[in-house]
């Protein structure tokens, strides 16, 4: 990795001050940008989400795509991950944390609002970042994108009743225009775009202009990454700063969930005896967040200033900086599968 992959958790940090403190300086424009949106969906953020993946799925061999279903492994392990264990955890753990031992420092009705937002979290695995994730650990780029085209459509149907079952109302609205357009938006045009873009540019089969192309826009997907980070805490920097206690208190039940989420998961991969480039990329998708679809519910269910809404942005606080530390553990264990 170049220098300025290799200290991309710094550039994460600074993203996040970043974010925060023009959030505070000129509220009144990200205002104008976070307006910028249909179906819940904030078209800025989907356009540095896309530029974030893209590269990505450029590297994607659809001839070697048949080739997946000779390794079930992989998949079977994300989808138990995803979705018999994840959201039973987060549940507990949001009612361990805010009913038992937090139970003194809030009040009822916002613990259960905060409780709501993890369990949204829980019930959303990650469809955009994942392919960050994948990259930086040396993922097969087709097997990722094979077991996040699953999750996504389990999650059209799995994502309402499961959501509804853990928050315990029978009525839950799910935005399905934010989480389809979210998929076109994420999964289906980068697709398009990269299939279109390596049939163009490897015509030859030889890979050379390809790899040039693909080295060229690797800086441009960590620009992405970056300026998705800004805005987020800049959207949500007054809400931040008003209440760091309550950071701070849902953030410890998520780092738990994440870690462990993570170790149950690298567990079971190195006792499925599965490669590293596909054992990397399922523990991460299992780990990690549809925070976008997340944080659209809980503001569409719960309300903007609710407590649900904001368990969801911290849910991105923890995720970032959590996921690259774990990027760097996955890289550093890559020797456990050989």
């Amino acid at each position: 990795m170049g220098l300025f992959e290799r200290y991309l958790s710094v550039w994460v940090g600074l993203a996040i001050v970043v974010g925060i403190a023009l959030g505070s300086i000129v509220p009144q424009g990200f205002a104008v940008v976070a307006g910028w949106q249909y179906a819940q969906v904030n078209l800025v953020i989907a356009v540095l989400i896309w530029l974030m993946i893209y590269p990505m799925m450029v590297q994607v061999d659809f001839s070697a795509i048949k080739d997946v279903g000779k390794k079930p492994k992989g998949i079977l392990l994300t989808l138990a991950v995803n979705w018999l264990i994840k959201p039973f955890t987060m549940a507990f753990l949001g009612w361990l944390f805010f009913k038992v031992l937090f139970a003194d420092m809030v009040d009822p009705q916002t613990a259960s609002e905060y409780i709501a937002g993890m369990i949204l979290l829980g019930v959303a695995p990650c469809t955009a970042m994942v392919f960050v994730w994948s990259q930086l650990t040396k993922g097969d780029a087709n097997y990722t994108l094979v077991q996040v085209s699953i999750n996504d459509v389990i999650m059209i149907f799995a994502f309402a009743p499961i959501a509804g079952l853990l928050l315990g109302v029978t009525d839950i609205t799910v935005p399905w225009d934010t989480l389809l357009m979210s998929v076109v938006l994420y999964v289906l045009l980068p697709l398009v775009a990269g299939a279109f873009t390596r049939k163009l540019l490897d015509k030859q089969h030889d890979h050379s202009r390809l790899e040039q192309f693909l080295q060229t826009m690797k800086p441009w997907s960590i620009v992405g990454l970056l300026s998705t980070v800004i805005l987020l805490f800049g959207f949500q920097s007054q809400t931040i700063l008003a209440k760091p206690e309550a950071i701070v208190l849902i953030a410890i039940p998520l780092l738990i969930q994440t870690y462990g989420i993570f170790a149950i998961a690298y567990i079971l991969a190195k006792r499925l005896k599965l490669p590293h480039n596909v054992a990397a990329p399922a523990c991460m998708i299992g780990t990690s967040n549809f925070f976008e679809l997340a944080v659209a519910v809980a503001i569409s269910v719960f309300g903007l200033q609710s407590g649900a809404a904001l368990a969801t942005v911290v849910g991105v606080l923890v995720e970032v900086p959590v996921m690259l530390s774990l990027v760097w553990f996955a890289n550093r264990t890559r020797t456990w599968f050989e």
